[in-house]
């Protein structure tokens, strides 16, 4: 395992350091890397004049931060009232003594994101350890939407109706509604020793759907767990209802790579695994060249950032309603371009890892959640472990 962590770091390290950092220029010794990261997935009504505290799980520690807080979905300015960040204390909403900052925007503390933008922090001095809880908290004092936000987190963040102020508060009394959504919030920078990061690029299965939640089972979070040694990030770029070949929830494949990869601090290497719910959605996309012609655009943009690309082989659906005879043999033909197409550096062999031997156009039983599509937290630890294989082999 070591020796594979070694060839791990030589591979993702052997790229230009400038080509795939495309958020700024630090020094060197001082790099910023994300760390964690949500894809925008759609809009829905504003929590005007609410304080939203934000729960997200760091991968990789540093001594600074910066957050990125995003109007991509948005079709009015987003207008900031306050945005904090500190470490978490315990399960809820509180905050460790002692770690609370308040965020800046070219030294002002409130700032205004255009409809379609981002907004990224000054830097932050607060010293957070890998796999910590970093709360993000942001005030919207008259914002009256559509919010930007991400629908599947899989973990329990809180609001503070009545806002005004409470964006500074440590104790969390204030914060008495749960959501299951994140809020503005799309991304956390660190500045320290991290050596880069991998970006997991799909869509539900990514997302992390049929995982626990709370527990950060997700695919993207087990391969976390398995780089951090090597002191490598891990974003989650993954959107639940997300299409390859079109639009499907959240804009498509090819219309988000930047923004949503791309772009995004100190990428190595970038993680496809994306084209069921083409197969399976309406209308089905059954052409199978048109994949291959998608996953090679997608190479090759990554390619001219100097960002290395591996590609995960679509998964086995029997049993979900949405699954016919047709959308399995293009899953095939699908997964024959992924596995000996030539266009991806390196190869994840997911449907290899999940599929019932017995039955291989299902999933594992031990590895299915019941809905006959999705991972369970074993199956999850399946896909990471073949992620992360792919990413230790030459190309």
């Amino acid at each position: 395992m070591a020796k594979l962590g070694r060839v791990l770091v030589a591979l993702l390290l052997a790229m230009p350091a400038g080509t795939a950092a495309a958020a700024g220029t630090e020094p060197a010794r001082s790099p910023w890397t994300g760390s964690w990261e949500t894809a925008p997935s759609g809009s829905t009504s504003a929590l005007t004049g609410a304080a939203i505290r934000n729960v997200v799980h760091l991968s990789v520690g540093g001594s600074a931060v910066r957050v990125r807080l995003g109007n991509r979905l948005g079709t009015a300015p987003l207008h900031l009232g306050a945005v904090t960040v500190a470490l978490r204390r315990g399960s809820g909403p509180d905050a460790a003594p002692g770690t609370l900052r308040t965020a800046t925007f070219h030294g002002a503390r409130t700032t205004t994101v255009a409809p379609g933008q981002d907004a990224v922090s000054d830097p932050v001095a607060l010293s957070v350890p890998a796999a910590a809880d970093l709360l993000v908290t942001v005030y919207t004092p008259g914002d009256n939407g559509p919010a930007t936000y991400h629908g599947t987190a899989l973990q329990t963040s809180y609001v503070a109706p009545a806002g005004a102020g409470r964006a500074a508060d440590e104790g969390g009394a204030a914060y008495t509604r749960a959501i299951s959504r994140w809020y503005y919030v799309t991304g956390v920078d660190v500045r320290g020793p991290a050596q880069g990061s991998v970006v997991a690029f799909g869509d539900s299965l990514t997302d992390g759907t049929g995982s626990t939640p709370n527990a950060n089972h997700r695919w993207p979070d087990r391969l976390a767990e398995r780089l951090r040694a090597d002191r490598l990030g891990v974003l989650n770029a993954g959107i639940a209802g997300n299409r390859l070949l079109r639009d499907g929830t959240g804009p498509g494949a090819l219309a988000r790579l930047d923004a949503d990869a791309l772009d995004r601090a100190g990428v190595r290497a970038l993680v496809v695994f994306e084209g069921i719910n083409d197969i399976k959605g309406t209308p089905a996309a059954d052409d199978a060249d048109a994949y291959a012609d998608a996953y090679r655009v997608l190479v090759a943009r990554a390619h001219a950032r100097g960002i290395r690309v591996v590609g995960v082989t679509l998964t086995p659906f029997r049993g979900y309603p949405a699954y016919t005879d047709v959308g399995e043999a293009v899953r095939r033909r699908v997964n024959a371009f992924i596995r000996t197409g030539g266009a991806f550096d390196a190869v994840a062999d997911a449907d290899a890892a999940v599929r019932d031997p017995a039955a291989p156009t299902r999933i594992l039983p031990g590895y299915d959640p019941g809905d006959h599509l999705h991972f369970n937290d074993a199956g999850m630890k399946v896909v990471a472990d073949a992620v992360r294989r792919a990413l230790g082999r030459r190309p």
